[in-house]
């Protein structure tokens, strides 16, 4: 039964999981991003965000407590000058996992293990500040976008219907005009008739 077991044990000896550690330690804090697999990379998370945490606070004690595990001078020395001071007022969470996904050879789940927020220019007030400033600006910006449709369909249709009544007024005109053609052709016509007729009637008289 696997009870008491607080940590992966990574299939590895203890003195071996622990030089292992150490190494990967000092890595990581030196390039501050490895690349490694899943399971490794969240073995060395937990180590590494306790250090950090110790790092927020440059003592005698903290230095030694560290230094057990990190032997290279100047990583220790940049843990509390650099990456110490830059999460003090980070409550945790230092660190990001992003999934790279499995490896060609065995299929094992690679990831990259980095310090979240590594040129230190953003604070965590700022990053919640952000954060709630982008949220309404996108309701914002979605809201015109749906309605834009329903004004065009809108527009469409007033334009249609002042069309169609446009078309309906010209009609009745049209057809006057030409009903008034018409007669007046119809008139000129009479008026012909009734001058051919008067220039007739003289002419016959004379005759007789």
């Amino acid at each position: 039964m696997k009870h008491k077991i607080g940590y992966n044990r990574l299939g590895r000896k203890s003195a071996h999981r622990k030089a292992m550690t150490r190494n990967m330690l000092v890595s990581f804090f030196r390039h501050e991003r490895i690349k490694t697999t899943k399971a490794k990379a969240l073995a060395i998370r937990r180590t590494a965000e306790k250090m950090i945490t110790r790092a927020k606070i440059d003592s005698v004690h903290n230095r030694r407590m560290i230094g057990r595990d990190i032997k290279d001078k100047g990583v220790l020395a940049r843990l509390f000058t650099e990456i110490g001071p830059r999460y003090k007022e980070r409550p945790g969470g230092y660190t990001r996992v992003l999934k790279l996904g499995p490896r060609p050879s065995d299929a094992a789940e690679m990831v990259i293990l980095e310090l979240v927020d590594r040129d230190g220019t953003e604070s965590v007030a700022e990053e919640k500040a952000t954060k709630k400033k982008r949220a309404p600006r996108a309701k914002k910006e979605d809201a015109p976008a749906e309605n834009e449709p329903k004004a065009t369909e809108a527009t469409k249709k007033a334009t249609a219907e002042g069309e169609d009544a446009a078309e309906a007024k010209d009609a009745p005109a049209e057809e006057t005009s030409a009903e008034v053609a018409e007669e007046a052709s119809v008139e000129v016509a009479a008026e012909a008739a009734a001058e051919v007729e008067a220039g007739d009637a003289p002419e016959g008289s004379q005759d007789e």
